[in-house]
């Protein structure tokens, strides 16, 4: 029997990669039924990644974890624990910054903490992945709250950063200012089978280009604050062994240059991620792949989800189309066998945003028609 692969990544701020594809099965099925279909949701190490490790592994486990959030206060949260390998005998850790650390847990514009919120919380869930004695972490750092430069998060596992009299500095941004010396010393070693770490992002830590003055603003700094967070990470970074322009540095308001400092690798989230699920080998065996996101623009093709799995089924031959809530007029779908627009299927972007999985069962069934 044809087999369908359904690899979309998230629709950012609307529906997640695991209902994504799970509400375009149900709308495909409605016309075939009969159809053998793979759920692959993707993800890039941001919101979702850990949703759509659980959809596509069998065996994985979630396990539930009590964090410091990024306003202080405790939350509940879990990381997955995925099952033994050969290069991970006692299996393999999945923890996401997005929902112990992450800026969709503050809710509204009004609550953003931009020089107070930190990165403890997914410290905290690293530490417990370890406590439980995973042989492998993997970490995805999309979607932070905060611009730390990674000590929050640095501090929960061991580290100590003090100011000029020794005293631990405040948490987030703001402590950065008074920071006067780090200690390492305290970090755990890494897991047996390493620390990889998910991040779409290549942004040096400081500068133009820097953690501060590209993500400072949609976490809610001003000009002034995104100077101050600016030259806090730059205190940072004269006192760790990193070099500030390594990419991927400035990741998640500088947690990349954390985890740098600890000895883990950054790698581009979405190859990971494929690699991890098992992407390749499903593409391979497939007669029509799917991939998707929420905004498909001239930016997808670098390097996102979708142009990752166009390019996965281009080499394997096989017909890949395209699911999206607003396709963009810079946007080259060519290649595609296919694509359908949410938006237009619903009439509007309002419409389309206010019930994504009823439009993507209705992308499903549509898709299901023009390809059978």
């Amino acid at each position: 029997m044809d087999a369908v692969v359904l690899a979309l990544d998230s629709f950012k701020s609307s529906i997640g990669a695991a209902d994504a594809v799970a509400a375009l099965r149900d709308g495909w099925i409605s016309v075939d039924p009969h159809r053998e279909i793979t759920l692959l949701p993707m993800a890039d190490g941001g919101e979702g990644t850990l949703d759509a490790f659980a959809a596509a592994v069998p065996g994985a486990e979630r396990v539930p974890v009590t964090v410091t959030g990024p306003e202080g206060d405790r939350i509940a949260a879990s990381w997955l624990l995925l099952p033994p390998a050969s290069d991970a005998p006692d299996g393999t850790a999945v923890v996401e910054l997005a929902s112990t650390s992450g800026i969709e847990l503050l809710g509204s514009p009004s609550r953003l903490r931009p020089l107070d919120a930190d990165t403890r919380g997914f410290g905290e869930a690293i530490a417990a992945a370890l406590a439980h004695g995973v042989s492998r972490l993997v970490l995805g750092i999309g979607s932070s709250a905060s611009t730390d430069g990674g000590t929050g998060m640095l501090s929960a596992l061991g580290a100590r950063f003090t100011d000029a009299a020794s005293r631990p500095i405040p948490p987030g941004g703001r402590g950065l200012g008074s920071l006067s010396s780090a200690d390492l010393t305290g970090l755990p070693a890494l897991p047996a089978g390493g620390v990889t770490v998910l991040t779409d992002v290549t942004n040096p830590l400081r500068g133009d280009l820097g953690a501060a003055a590209v993500f400072g603003p949609q976490k809610g700094a001003g000009p002034d604050e995104i100077a101050l967070l600016d030259a806090g990470l730059g205190r940072l970074a004269a006192l760790v062994d990193v070099d500030p322009g390594t990419p991927g540095a400035g990741a998640a308001g500088g947690t990349g240059f954390g985890l740098i400092a600890w000895g883990a690798r950054l790698v581009p989230g979405a190859d990971a991620v494929a690699e991890l699920i098992g992407l390749p080998a499903a593409v391979g065996a497939a007669s029509v792949v799917v991939a998707g996101e929420g905004s498909f623009d001239g930016q997808s093709a670098a390097g996102k989800a979708p142009d990752l799995v166009r390019a996965l089924a281009r080499a394997a031959g096989v017909p890949v189309a395209l699911v999206a809530g607003r396709i963009a007029a810079d946007a080259d779908v060519s290649d595609f066998a296919d694509a359908v627009s949410l938006t237009e299927l619903a009439g509007s972007g309002e419409a389309s945003l206010s019930d994504p999985a009823r439009w993507l069962f209705a992308a499903g069934a549509e898709l299901a028609r023009r390809l059978a």
